[in-house]
């Protein structure tokens, strides 16, 4: 019916995107009513409010006695329009604003008085608009679940520990040699590790595609960054042209293209092979570091490798206490909720490939292949709420200064820094998650199992 689209936006205004929430402003009207709930199928609930018929004769009556002050009909003076040529000029607008208010001020009612959560704005619609009888309407809304978390004492998560040894820092310094070094140009054929300089164009059955080519490519052979038996073909090649076969992979992120052969045309301008930088004066300066040999340059190294180690090593213990609180507290997560977040994560990898949703066709990152994250995602957010109840934490101003005192540590001017993230509002929100986050941890350490499990470092590329 007209006006139910109005009314919807505005419900949705309400519910801020994340679940209506009416029990933290309750600035609703008094309205008389009689409210049903309903049960459907997992989160899902149908809400049916029946108002009196006098709830809306009262606006129905106030309305009309407002316009009968302005109106101006040729026939009669201002203020004197009878209402029956009012109610038969203006009666159906006055009438879809009267049930459209009467929803706004009901619903919210309805929602706390039943200690309903919604997950999202509910589908709204009208089962009776007769002005002679009860306006009945329905909301079918999804709801949050309600958690009581669970402490498992036969689970336990992992505590990691990382072992570091010579051959890791090692391989970490010729890593960095690597990486600092500098790619000249060889005259013979491409070998494993080299970088090329490509033109290349891809067809399928004769027919260009999106993303099929690319000029003065530079790509290093044996990265994997191209798709199956793209840098295998050009190894072994000397500066030519020539043409290549692949077939994209049956998981490829563009549907389309998932399992399908293309040639390829190859311009190889140019092998490259890396010389690698020398541990001296200028990479130090490089890699910021205020050492003077090779000695130092390694000990600095290996403390930076430690650093790295003690991060990782809470942040895999952390993972695996999640983990574990997903194994022994399952509940249903609403699909509205799910779909939002599986949205905002297939925005984001489009983003780091320079793409929109506007000019991202529905093959390229698929919503469907970010609904599993997405819900463990959402789960972890409802449970992570929930507990921070259950153990009452709470982030006060010293434990913020803590960790911004602990932040500052990693720049030259320590006082500038904190001079400056004291003026960054959605940086201090975000290093409150941050402690919240580390608080919570802590108590879960203390009620849950653990094991140790040790890894090496190397092992951390695969995790």
């Amino acid at each position: 019916m007209a006006g139910v689209a109005q009314l919807v936006r505005a419900l949705d205004c309400g519910s801020g995107g994340r679940g209506f929430e009416p029990h933290r402003s309750p600035h609703y009207k008094k309205v008389n009513m009689k409210v049903t709930i309903k049960k459907l199928k997992d989160l899902e609930r149908k809400i049916t409010v029946s108002v009196p018929v006098d709830s809306y004769d009262a606006k129905f009556s106030s309305k009309i006695k407002n316009i009968k002050t302005k109106a101006k009909i040729d026939g009669f003076r201002k203020g004197n329009v009878p209402n029956d040529v009012l109610e038969q000029r203006y009666g159906q607008s006055i009438h879809n604003e009267v049930i459209n208010e009467l929803i706004q001020e009901s619903y919210p009612k309805a929602i706390t008085d039943n200690d309903l959560r919604p997950a999202a704005s509910p589908q709204v619609s009208i089962d009776s608009e007769d002005s002679k009888k009860p306006i009945i309407y329905s909301a079918i809304i999804e709801v949050f679940p309600e958690i009581k978390p669970k402490f498992s004492r036969w689970t336990n998560y992992e505590e990691f520990e990382i072992k570091v040894d010579d051959t890791d820092i090692d391989l970490a310094i010729a890593d960095i040699k690597k990486r600092y070094g500098e790619w000249k140009d060889v005259n013979r054929e491409a070998r494993l590790d080299d970088q090329v300089i490509i033109d290349f164009t891809g067809k399928i059955d004769g027919e260009e595609f999106e993303g099929n080519s690319s000029q003065d490519f530079k790509l290093v052979l044996g990265s994997n960054s191209m798709i199956p038996g793209f840098e295998d073909n050009i190894i072994g090649k000397k500066p030519s042209k020539f043409n290549i076969e692949c077939t994209f992979p049956d998981d490829y992120f563009k549907k389309d293209l998932a399992g399908v052969a293309a040639e390829f045309e190859i311009n190889l301008k140019a092998v490259q092979q890396i010389t690698e930088a020398k541990v001296d004066k200028d990479l130090f300066e490089k890699l910021q570091m205020e050492i003077k040999d090779k000695n130092e340059f390694r000990d600095e190294i290996s403390k930076r490798m430690q650093n790295e180690v003690l991060a990782q090593e809470k942040e895999l213990t952390k993972e695996s206490i999640y983990e574990t609180l997903l194994k022994t507290n399952n509940f249903k997560s609403p699909n509205s909720t799910i779909n939002e977040q599986a949205d905002l994560m297939r925005k984001d990898a489009l983003m780091r490939i320079g793409h929109t949703e506007d000019n991202a066709g529905e093959d390229l990152f698929p919503i469907d292949t970010f609904l599993e994250k997405a819900e463990k995602r959402v789960k972890l957010d409802l449970l992570f709420a929930e507990l921070i109840k259950h153990f009452e934490i709470k982030v006060e101003k010293k434990d913020i200064d803590a960790f911004i005192e602990e932040e500052s540590k990693r720049y030259k001017d320590a006082e500038q820094y904190k001079q400056w993230i004291s003026g960054q509002p959605q940086q201090l929100d975000q290093f409150k998650m941050i402690v919240l986050e580390r608080q919570l941890v802590e108590k879960l350490k203390n009620v849950l199992k653990s094991k140790k499990k040790v890894i090496k470092f190397s092992e951390l590329a695969n995790k």
